[in-house]
């Protein structure tokens, strides 16, 4: 059997992801088939950290706009990744499949506090770790968050799953011509205005020479071809 092309990743995930084509909230049906694939990839020996965003529940740039004060919006949604955190643990369970949730605000009753030492001896034993609430810290995205816990852990790469299947020349939903990246470096994309993840947690993988794809995590099997180092998504590397 071919071997993966890396040993540990860190995975980021949007709330949004957990939704499908609900308005709010977490499909069930999403989060069995989301899950289903993340435990293919473990059954490969690969090491996964998981970084959850909230938005399906809460953004915390949302209740800014509407009158809240910023960082209290930003708790908020920190919490909402808590949620969404413990709601894919479970999905896990129900998959045979070890999982913990080490959150950056300390919610000891229902998950274990963020402590990388902890976090680096459960990937070693074979167990997907889930990082919730974010880096801890209001005004920084879940993003940012993926970056910092994907440097701290020593995964090999940043695997963002989205909507679309890659990075493109244009909005492939609006242009039909946009072409996909198959590969592009940080100086490109920085040089092509092109958006691939939130400006600090970019300039932070950048400095540290911690690659990135982003990739469909809508699109079947396509996180293993991701971890085999197939021509999945849009690689961005140094």
């Amino acid at each position: 059997m071919a071997t993966p092309a890396y040993r540990r990743i860190l995975l980021k995930l949007s709330g949004e992801a957990l939704m499908g084509d609900d308005p709010y909230g977490i499909n069930e049906k999403v989060v069995e088939r989301i899950v289903g694939e993340i435990a293919e990839v473990a059954g490969l020996g690969v090491q996964i950290g998981i970084v959850i965003g909230g938005g399906n529940i809460f953004r915390g740039i949302q209740g800014a706009a509407s009158g809240m004060d910023r960082a209290t919006a930003d708790y908020i949604g920190m919490l909402a990744t808590v949620m969404n955190a413990m709601a894919l643990s479970d999905a896990f369970r129900r998959h045979e499949v070890e999982s913990r949730v080490l959150s950056a605000l300390r919610i000891e009753q229902v998950v274990e506090p963020y402590i990388r030492a902890r976090a680096i001896r459960h990937l070693e034993e074979g167990r997907i770790v889930i990082f919730a609430a974010g880096t801890g810290n209001p005004f920084f995205t879940t993003d940012t968050a993926a970056a910092l816990r994907g440097a701290e852990i020593g995964a090999q790469i940043v695997l963002k799953a989205t909507k679309v299947d890659g990075v493109y020349t244009d909005d492939p939903q609006k242009d039909p011509t946009a072409k996909r990246y198959h590969r592009i470096s940080f100086d490109e994309a920085i040089g092509r205005n092109l958006a691939v993840m939130d400006a600090t947690a970019f300039a932070l993988c950048r400095d540290i020479k911690l690659p990135i794809n982003v990739f469909s995590i809508f699109k079947p099997g396509a996180l293993r071809r991701v971890v085999m180092g197939e021509d999945e998504g849009t690689l961005v590397h140094s």
